[in-house]
């Protein structure tokens, strides 16, 4: 984990919309296969990466079509999963980047196509299921919380709204400042906490919503990142993914400057909370 580039993986990190009908080479795939397979996370979770094969057509992602590779990132579908979920995705989003390939987040996949390509649902196969993910409730059992394209994109055939979004909204990002709760200030925090938030801000969010927060201790030993309680996105049902995700940006920033320290999740005021107390 510590001789990955994780910041230039998060400098370079694009969502891609339009892909290449073609596989990903063997020894990357095998590649991706050691990195999940040898991985560890800071907490304990139950999050599982399961790769799958997808057609070549827009039943499965609905707004483009789907190269062959593929990953489902599953666990249960308490606020803690979700937002675990979020944390580990990411850092084997960011892997993946580290070695050529695109990918991008999604989470309002077409439910019966991923299950025809990936059965997983089990006993749960007959149950009363949405039409876009599994839906935006706690459910029983695993099931896929986010999917994501693994492959090379390409320009020709992106929407006209994505370039749009590409160019004015999705790479955006709000100063250090607008994030900060309570009453330190972005001058008062050391050259090493700066350096991991600036990796914080820059993780992405549905409609770059950047809906986080963080909390700094005045010793600044423990940093907590969170969303305002009661937050609800217009469009995309578990924010907390995106606080996972922003979670796991901090945690390799902590890692690329060779600081140790003890990561916990909780679920407060039915939010996700990540905390970094530093050793």
């Amino acid at each position: 984990m510590r001789n990955i580039d994780w910041e230039s993986a998060i400098n370079t990190r694009r969502s891609t919309r339009s892909f290449q009908n073609i596989h990903v080479e063997t020894e990357k795939m095998n590649m991706i296969n050691s990195f999940i397979s040898d991985m560890n996370m800071p907490f304990e979770h139950n999050v599982k990466v399961k790769k799958f094969k997808a057609k070549s057509d827009k039943k499965l992602y609905t707004v483009y079509n789907a190269p062959p590779d593929n990953l489902a990132f599953m666990s249960k579908t308490d606020v803690y999963s979700i937002s675990a979920a979020g944390f580990v995705g990411e850092v084997v989003i960011l892997y993946v980047t580290s070695i050529g390939i695109s990918t991008c987040w999604y989470g309002h996949y077409a439910l019966a196509e991923l299950e025809s390509v990936m059965p997983h649902l089990g006993q749960y196969k007959n149950f009363q299921n949405p039409k876009w993910g599994y839906g935006k409730d706690e459910v029983e059992g695993e099931r896929t919380i986010c999917i994501t394209p693994l492959g090379y994109g390409k320009q020709d055939g992106v929407r006209l709204f994505d370039r749009i979004q590409e160019n004015l909204i999705s790479y955006k990002r709000k100063p250090i400042e607008n994030f900060l709760d309570g009453d330190i200030k972005e001058d008062e925090l050391s050259p090493e906490i700066l350096y991991t938030l600036e990796l914080a801000r820059k993780a992405p969010s549905a409609a770059n919503t950047q809906h986080w927060r963080f909390l700094i201790s005045s010793d600044q030993k423990t940093i907590s990142i969170y969303m305002p309680v009661g937050y609800k996105h217009i469009k995309w049902e578990h924010p907390d993914v995106d606080i996972g995700i922003c979670a796991s940006h901090f945690w390799l920033g902590l890692l690329m400057k060779n600081i140790n320290c003890i990561v916990s999740l909780t679920v407060e005021d039915g939010r996700a909370v990540w905390r970094f107390q530093i050793e």
